[in-house]
């Protein structure tokens, strides 16, 4: 039986005095889920970014202007990118010889935070009592946030980041504002935005989120106010008579009818006069066979011009007694529909530059729709009337006018905030 031999200790080895080896505190394993909080907490204990900062004073500065995140919810994914994205170019920035300090913030206004409140706590508050509870709520969720960015092993002044309700920040804005408005940059106006119909407030465009719904697809006849006009726009000299003049138009939102106050077309596209058994129809001609299919008619051209020539003409709207003028419009498209759009200049930001633009004013603006989405009470036909439930209705108003061509259902994209959005 062979003799067992305790090991010998490495250090007794006579091979390793022969050997330049360096000895390290380094373990053979990683373990960095247990040892980076410690490490983080060390950078923390020996205040590693102020010393940093004292020896870069004086270097050339570089200053990393950071967007700052949203004070609401835990942070994520694109945060964790966002932040060590930044830390990297600080860090290599300091590494190059430059002063590069990192000051964190945080933005803690808006819609979220204030919805968050009155889920919370209930709504129709006193205005002094929300702003307390947004408060105490965004300084909370900092604190959070400000926990596991630190925990990223992101150096930074996380003992004194900016935030946007700082009193003295907030008091920066207005002085900013006052300069601004004394420099005569500052106006009053309008223009359609997104709108939550449950939240009673704006939105931003990144706030809005949409799903599939099914809304009704109609083609709307508006009837000729100025037959003699039309007839000169085709280059006639008068209409066939007997018949009525249709300007014809194809939307996705019915509730916007009863706010339409113009209709737009293309001034550099050709435009037809279609002779049908429902009477005449002006269509954009590369539309023109697909509409006509769609209404279920046969139709001759009896006349031919550019949208230019049809620019101020006036067309009555369906139901109500007031005219419809055609305004030219270089966002009308030859995608869908009959190449005249129904412009509702108090939803749609196209519409609203485009009756700007032809010198009417904010007050001549027509907005039914209450902010909860409900039709005015004063509104003939529709008043107290939600838009989604009105849509079958007008579309039933319009059959009964005449004034309808053709429906059917279509999907389309619509906000799920309920927000008032332009086609």
């Amino acid at each position: 039986m062979s003799e067992t031999r305790k090991p010998q200790n490495p250090q007794d080895t006579p091979h390793r005095k022969t050997l330049n080896l360096t000895d390290t505190p380094f373990p053979m394993r990683g373990d960095l889920a247990k040892r980076e909080p410690s490490w983080v907490a060390d950078w923390q204990q020996k205040k590693l970014y102020q010393k940093i900062r004292k020896t870069a004073a004086g270097r050339p500065k570089f200053v990393l202007h950071d967007g700052p995140p949203y004070a609401n919810g835990s942070i994520h994914i694109g945060h964790a990118l966002n932040k060590i994205l930044k830390d990297i170019i600080v860090r290599s920035k300091t590494l190059a010889g430059f002063d590069a300090p990192y000051v964190p913030g945080w933005d803690c206004h808006g819609l979220p935070i204030e919805h968050k409140i009155e889920v919370t706590h209930g709504k129709n508050l006193p205005a002094d009592q929300v702003r307390e509870l947004c408060r105490a709520y965004a300084f909370d969720q900092i604190e959070e946030q400000k926990k596991d960015f630190i925990r990223l092993g992101v150096l930074g002044d996380w003992d004194n980041p900016y935030r946007t309700m700082d009193f003295g920040n907030e008091a920066g804005e207005v002085r900013a504002l006052a300069e601004m408005v004394k420099r005569g940059w500052v106006f009053k106006g309008l223009k359609p935005v997104n709108w939550c119909f449950d939240c009673g407030s704006a939105l931003a465009e990144a706030e809005v989120e949409y799903q599939d719904k099914g809304s009704p697809a109609i083609d709307v006849g508006f009837v000729c106010a100025e037959p003699e006009k039309l007839a000169a726009a085709f280059n006639l000299a008068a209409l066939p008579a007997g018949k009525d003049a249709w300007a014809v138009i194809w939307t996705t939102t019915p509730w916007t009818i009863p706010a339409n106050q113009a209709l737009n077309v293309h001034p550099e596209h050709e435009y037809a006069l279609l002779d049908t058994p429902r009477g005449l129809l002006v269509l954009m001609t590369e539309l023109a066979e697909a509409s006509l299919k769609r209404f279920g008619l046969e139709g001759r051209i009896v006349g031919r011009t550019n949208g230019a020539k049809l620019d101020k003409i006036t067309f009555r709207h369906p139901f109500y007694e007031r005219v419809s003028p055609v305004f030219v419009a270089d966002y009308v498209g030859l995608d869908a529909g009959t190449g005249i759009v129904h412009s509702a200049p108090a939803y749609g930001l196209e519409d609203f530059n485009s009756w700007k633009a032809n010198g009417f004013t904010n007050d001549d603006i027509l907005s039914p729709v209450q902010s909860n989405g409900v039709y005015a009470d004063t509104l003939p036909f529709f008043g107290g009337l939600h838009i989604w439930k009105a849509n079958p209705v007008i579309v039933e108003k319009l059959q009964e006018v005449g004034a309808l061509f053709s429906t059917r259902r279509s999907p389309t994209a619509t906000c799920t905030a309920g927000a008032i959005k332009h086609r």
